[in-house]
């Protein structure tokens, strides 16, 4: 095995995991004789698209999931931890794309979870908020407040809170999955330079990421799974980007970087003073059929909130919404009545807010319209089957069956799920909230292929996203968020990411300060 881009020349680092002949078959084999190292001291990034084995690879490393095949070695001795718990007593550590907080506990209580200072059977609070603050400082957040009850943080600061539990005592191997897919560029940055330092100390990270700019910053080696199955592993320095996608699906893939224009039509919804506490602050803008609108900003400018509204999932102090050229404003005070009136909204927390879990990718992708799959009030099981195999096949969701529950299938593959339900109903307006998060570069240029026909079809569609960049290679027009309010709107070839950045800061002072949640998306 080559050595990291750090080591050149040097001599090459212990091995501390080592993978033989891994498999594991749930109805299928999804994991199948893959072969791996992992050193002392060294990022690898396991890549490869939705349902590839990243996730099960890694949960077995993690104690999580047994495996049906194969034998690991940690150290040189054989390691095969029967639970996470068993894992963790190893030093083994997995930080998991979904969070396992619990939203009414503290800060510091979710951080020391287990191992509370505590005299006589009292927990010693002081004890409790100086360890949990000392613990937050080392990935730069020390401005938090350990008191805090988690729920109280967005969502990019509680994945902050869980990998800081993760380095709480011994830590020798740490798996992040998805770790970035909620965090500011401030807070990648705090999590890089952690990374630097537990690699200073010889500790190995695995690291899953679907964004590989930021593979190439953090990682010295890459392996790449395609169909449960080891396809390579070479140093980062070896390759580029375009090599590791090639790799990973098996084709070329392009994201559309440079478009032109969308012809814009008739204008499809206007916004006018819609406010709700100091969250959206008198917002009004139009958006028109034809056209992507982007909305950028900080964590906390407002960008969910205002959606949320729009959809009448949150209730609004002031403002309206009206829908084409009408002048009356409409009555939208669910998301019931906003589906009814052509308004359809794909969430950023597909699992608590757009899945019904246990139930099939049938029923999920039909569920917002079901008339269109009925007969006299009667379902209508061929027609349905039909529809959701041609939504299947046309967004690539990697399973065994339209039948397959969904909480069976890897993140991506959900949210793929999940926008498949919205082609279904066909609506006039689509919000979009982080629309690719943790989906994969295949299934992401499958999904923009999509919001691509829709503009094309007429439809208006308005994309809340951190990665500036997918907003400058998809919208028509952006418009940045700060402080609840929508500063500026952006034509396309008037912005720069640099731009963008000033307008996204711009209704903050020194008062940013004193309020650390508030960071760059």
């Amino acid at each position: 095995m080559s050595p990291g881009p750090g080591n050149l020349g040097a001599a090459p680092l212990p091995v501390l995991l080592q993978g033989r002949g891994i498999g594991k078959t749930y109805a299928t084999p999804v994991l199948a004789g893959v072969d791996f190292e992992l050193r002392a001291g060294e990022v690898l990034a396991l890549t490869g698209e939705n349902g590839a084995g990243k996730s099960t690879l890694s949960k077995i490393v993690a104690g999580l999931v047994q495996p049906t095949d194969g034998t690991l070695t940690l150290a040189g001795a054989p390691f095969a931890p029967a639970s996470r718990k068993e894992a963790e007593k190893l030093g083994v550590r997995m930080v998991m794309q979904e969070l396992s907080l619990v939203p009414t506990l503290s800060v510091a209580e979710n951080l020391l979870l287990g191992r509370l200072p505590h005299r006589l059977g009292f927990i010693r609070g002081d004890a409790l908020n100086e360890a949990a603050a000392r613990q937050m400082a080392l990935i730069g957040l020390q401005d938090i407040d350990p008191r805090l009850p988690v729920s109280a943080l967005g969502v990019g600061y509680q994945q902050m809170v869980e990998i800081a539990r993760s380095l709480v005592g011994e830590c020798r191997l740490l798996i992040l999955d998805e770790p970035t897919a909620t965090l500011t560029s401030r807070e990648i940055a705090h999590l890089f330079k952690q990374i630097e330092l537990l690699k200073a100390r010889g500790v190995a990270i695995v690291y899953i990421s679907h964004r590989l700019d930021e593979l190439q910053q953090v990682a010295d080696r890459v392996m790449v799974l395609r169909d449960g199955r080891h396809i390579d592993t070479r140093p980062m320095r070896e390759l580029t980007q375009a090599d590791i996608v090639r790799r990973m699906v098996g084709r070329d893939v392009h994201e559309g970087l440079d478009r032109d224009v969308r012809p814009r039509g008739r204008r499809a919804l206007a916004v006018r003073g819609l406010a709700r506490g100091s969250v959206v602050r008198d917002v009004s803008f139009e958006l028109f059929n034809g056209e992507v609108l982007g909305l950028a900003g900080l964590v906390g400018s407002g960008r969910t909130e205002l959606l949320r509204l729009i959809d009448g999932a949150d209730r609004k102090d002031a403002g309206e919404v009206l829908l084409g050229d009408s002048a009356t404003p409409a009555k939208i005070a669910s998301p019931v009545q906003a589906v009814r009136a052509g308004i359809g909204f794909v969430t950023e927390d597909r699992k608590s807010q757009g899945l019904l879990l246990p139930q099939s990718i049938r029923v999920n992708a039909t569920l917002a319209n079901l008339g269109a799959v009925s007969r006299g009030g009667w379902l209508q099981r061929d027609v349905e089957r039909d529809e959701v195999d041609r939504l299947r096949d046309l967004l690539r969701v990697r399973s065994d069956s339209i039948e397959q529950p969904v909480d069976q299938l890897s993140g991506g593959n959900q949210q793929k799920v999940v926008f498949a339900r919205w082609l279904h109903r066909d609506c006039d307006v689509l919000l979009l909230d982080e629309p690719t998060r943790g989906v994969d570069i295949g299934a992401r240029a499958d999904i923009y292929a999509q919001i691509d026909k829709m503009a094309a079809a007429g439809k208006a569609l308005l994309m809340v996203s951190s990665d500036l960049r997918e907003l400058m290679s998809q919208c028509d027009r952006i418009g940045v968020m700060s402080a609840g309010r929508l500063v500026r709107i952006f034509e396309r070839g008037e912005w720069t990411e640099q731009l963008l950045l000033e307008a996204a800061f711009s209704a903050y002072s020194a008062a940013e300060k004193s309020a650390p949640q508030e960071q760059l998306a």
